[in-house]
């Protein structure tokens, strides 16, 4: 029994990491179909794609249960949506004030914020197995990320700040999540609050920078729609659900194959071939999932 438990969560882990995967590809073809770039376009495909995927969860998700579950279920849930929210802001904002290879290699350091917020709070101390693995992924992630073109920034010393504090705050997405959810609210009551609260917060972002919600071809909205799909609905809550069975520190270091699944799917979508850094850091990541996986 424990065995096909075990199984059908690595399983979904799989669909999760394939699913969030899809975002950079997705994003590069909608940019490609508006032909713009930048934070504030990002801003608005961030915005976009919370706002389809809480508008398709309301009529399963609503009304939210008025008993049994605490308040504390409540909080965590729109803590864990203002903490996504500020996830897209932060590190968004990050991209355009330093460079890009030192703002992905702050943001990667997610899992490690994770594992000591989870120690020092809830006193949830990772196992060697998941500090060896930790390691290991982190190498690979740092070999893949030191073959990214350096591009250079307006003020590093504040988009490095912020991207650590995008981490900071994807880490306290899951963290939250998890609590949510061990509180007894249900997933679909959970991921519904938490990505309306995220919406919500990001709804006035476009509009502040001067890219509106309208005025985008056909291809944009589609593009958009699927990432509210796969990226968002299927991956996210994919990763929310593995949060019921496995560790967040261990959730947070399968996250660490986005970067992998983003490269095999740009050789499909954008005939973009990955080079011999990014297969062994690929290979150097996938090594240290296992080996966390394998405690």
């Amino acid at each position: 029994m424990a065995t096909e438990r075990a199984k059908i969560t690595f399983l979904i882990l799989a669909v999760a990491v394939m699913a969030i995967s899809t975002a950079a590809p997705l994003v590069r073809l909608a940019m490609d179909a508006a032909q713009t770039k930048g934070y504030q376009f990002s801003l608005f495909l961030a915005a976009s794609r919370l706002i389809i995927a809480t508008l398709l969860l309301l009529p399963f998700g609503f009304p939210l249960p008025r008993k049994t579950i605490p308040l504390r279920a409540y909080l965590f849930s729109i803590g864990a949506g203002i903490c996504l929210a500020l996830h897209f802001v932060t590190w968004i904002a990050s991209l355009g004030l330093t460079d890009i290879a030192l703002s992905t290699t702050l943001v990667t350091t997610t899992p490690l914020w994770v594992a000591l917020i989870a120690w020092i709070i809830w006193q949830e101390q990772p196992t060697l197995y998941t500090i060896i693995g930790l390691g290991i992924a982190l190498s690979g992630s740092l070999v893949m990320i030191a073959n990214n073109p350096s591009t250079g920034g307006s003020s590093p010393l504040l988009g490095s700040f912020l991207a650590i504090l995008a981490a900071i705050m994807a880490s306290l997405y899951m963290l939250l999540g998890d609590q949510a959810q061990k509180q007894g609210l249900s997933l679909k009551h959970y991921i519904t609050l938490a990505y309306s609260i995220a919406a919500l917060f990001l709804l006035p972002f476009p509009l502040i920078w001067g890219h509106g919600y309208l005025d985008y071809s056909l291809p944009v909205y589609g593009y958009i729609f699927l990432m509210a799909i796969f990226a968002q609905l299927i991956g996210h809550t994919s990763l929310n659900w593995a949060l019921r069975h496995l560790s967040p520190t261990v959730v947070g270091l399968t996250t660490l194959l986005e970067p992998v699944g983003a490269s095999i799917l740009g050789i499909w979508c954008l005939g973009e071939v990955p080079s011999l850094a990014v297969i062994l850091g690929g290979s150097l990541i996938l090594l240290g999932v296992a080996v966390a996986l394998g405690k």
